[in-house]
């Protein structure tokens, strides 16, 4: 059964909805940037759905100033009363349920890589987590990195080149953030984030899009700094998961986690 909760938090009242289920593993998704918790086309009340159909109860939210919840949006960093205020609800509302899992995309998964210990989470699912600061519209630089060197292996790119078909000063753009120094340095951001994930250990798992530039970033990352951690790779550039094919992936990936926690 689907039901719409109100939960209070700070003063102002955070909408969410519920899939009941009798299952002894819960799944808390948290939406990542301002994306309300249906999720893109509906993927995650469709997600909530089959999970809930298949025992696992799984409760969606929209963080303050998103979506029907009230308050001022002040973004993925000021969200763990958030977060704490939504477990405790969820908790007291699946009594039955030992194990909380929480599952996020983007910054989400920041959020729950930083906060989601303290909240009260027993486990993460990370897809494609936020570590990049921007300082620009670029993407980052290891997604820069990686399609000049698919495109660099194509020559019909270096025909595009010469016949004028490529933005020149993008491209100098992207070259020039390639051959800034501080582009390759662990920022404040990169760093939190994976050191919190390292502590989580096993109780972490990340998910990457392969071809997303957010997942290369954080791929990036990882090796930077030797993080060593559970990771499911799928196959697909689309940060969302978008589509029926990568739906039933990450559909997929999830569903491992749980039954195993």
């Amino acid at each position: 059964m689907r039901r719409v909760i109100a939960i209070p938090c700070e003063g102002e009242m955070l909408s969410a909805t519920l899939d009941d289920a009798d299952g002894r593993t819960g799944l808390l998704i948290v939406s990542g940037g301002n994306e309300i918790r249906c999720g893109a086309h509906r993927g995650m009340a469709m997600l909530a759905q089959r999970l809930a159909d298949r025992g696992v109860p799984v409760l969606r939210y929209d963080r303050r100033g998103i979506g029907d919840s009230s308050g001022e949006n002040c973004g993925f960093l000021s969200a763990q009363p958030d977060l704490a205020a939504t477990v405790a609800a969820f908790r007291a509302m699946a009594p039955g349920v030992d194990r909380m899992i929480g599952f996020g995309n983007c910054d989400a998964a920041s959020t729950l890589a930083l906060f989601g210990r303290d909240a009260g989470l027993d486990g993460v699912i990370l897809a494609n987590p936020w570590v990049t600061e921007q300082t620009d519209a670029l993407p980052p630089a290891a997604a820069i990195r990686a399609r000049y060197a698919v495109r660099m292996r194509d020559p019909q790119e270096w025909v595009r080149l010469f016949r004028g078909g490529v933005d020149v000063r993008n491209l100098l753009r992207g070259l020039r953030k390639l051959l800034t120094k501080s582009s390759e340095q662990a920022d404040g951001l990169e760093s939190r984030v994976v050191g919190d994930i390292h502590r989580w250990g096993l109780a972490a798992t990340v998910i990457l899009a392969s071809g997303d530039a957010t997942a290369l970033a954080f791929a990036a990352s990882a090796r930077r700094t030797e993080l060593r951690c559970t990771t499911i790779d799928i196959e697909t550039a689309s940060h969302s998961f978008a589509g029926a094919a990568n739906g039933a992936l990450l559909e997929a990936a999830i569903r491992s986690v749980l039954d195993h926690s």
